[in-house]
């Protein structure tokens, strides 16, 4: 069954929902939908009590790190992190609270898949603390993961081969649909369908959400297999399109 999951997206230090398509060094092209004046241990709580497992926080770029460590002491053991993740630092999150981290770019130096990185960093925290981050742009017909804050192509497409391969290394994958995460606008509903149909693994879907009604089409589309993060369209990010107490009635219901 579908579950709704939860995210803190951190950027310069505070909570923030940007145009994931805008994120990027150049500060003159970002597009900010949200920025929360309650810190981070404000909304790792608010998951807490509401028991919104398998939430992440995400690090969006340097000045981020207090702000995780403040989420990750409000639920100890229970939201992952990501951003920046390396086999130097990941024991380093885990000490400091992290049920799993997130690893995208360190994983594709110059773009391409690093195989003895992906060794290394399952060697330090192990299969089941590691989710692998596989954010995508779509590219006519097929999905490249892109990394870079989103910026950067590399050479991995996401199929069933390379699902049913990484997926020896993680316990789960995290996939935003970066071309229509932040928008608001409807999630890729082809994405979807192949994730669950490829992926032998656990599968979270972030990108576009906007409804409350997109959990039930996810969990149709996906035979239960995909999970669903809202973002912008969430109340507590300022958006006016998704109740937060809704998504957690959906997970108490289901």
């Amino acid at each position: 069954m579908t579950r709704f999951r939860g995210c803190i997206d951190i950027h310069a230090g505070k909570v923030k929902q940007i145009v994931g398509g805008t994120l990027s060094t150049d500060t003159d092209t970002l597009q900010t939908n949200f920025v929360a004046t309650l810190p981070s241990s404000h909304f790792a709580t608010l998951y807490k009590e509401n028991g919104i497992t398998g939430t992440h926080v995400i690090k969006l770029g340097p000045g981020c790190d207090d702000a995780a460590i403040e989420a990750l002491g409000a639920w100890k053991g229970g939201l992952q992190i990501g951003g920046g993740i390396t086999s130097d630092n990941a024991q380093f999150w885990v000490d400091n609270g992290a049920e799993k981290v997130i690893v995208t770019s360190y994983l594709f130096p110059n773009a391409e898949l690093d195989l003895t990185r992906l060794q290394q960093l399952h060697d330090k925290v192990g299969k089941e603390r590691l989710v692998i981050d596989l954010s995508c742009r779509r590219r006519g017909d097929q999905w490249i993961v892109a990394m870079n804050k989103w910026q950067t192509l590399t050479d991995t497409k996401i199929n069933k081969q390379t699902l049913e391969f990484l997926a020896g290394y993680c316990s789960e994958f995290l996939v935003h649909a970066a071309d229509v995460e932040g928008l608001c606008r409807g999630i890729d509903e082809d994405l979807v369908v192949a994730l669950a149909e490829w992926s032998p693994i656990p599968v979270t879907y972030a990108g576009g959400a906007k409804s409350i009604d997109d959990l039930a089409l996810v969990n149709r589309l996906s035979g239960g297999k995909v999970d669903l993060t809202y973002g912008s369209a969430l109340d507590i990010f300022g958006g006016t399109l998704v109740s937060f107490d809704a998504c957690v009635v959906w997970n108490t219901e289901h």
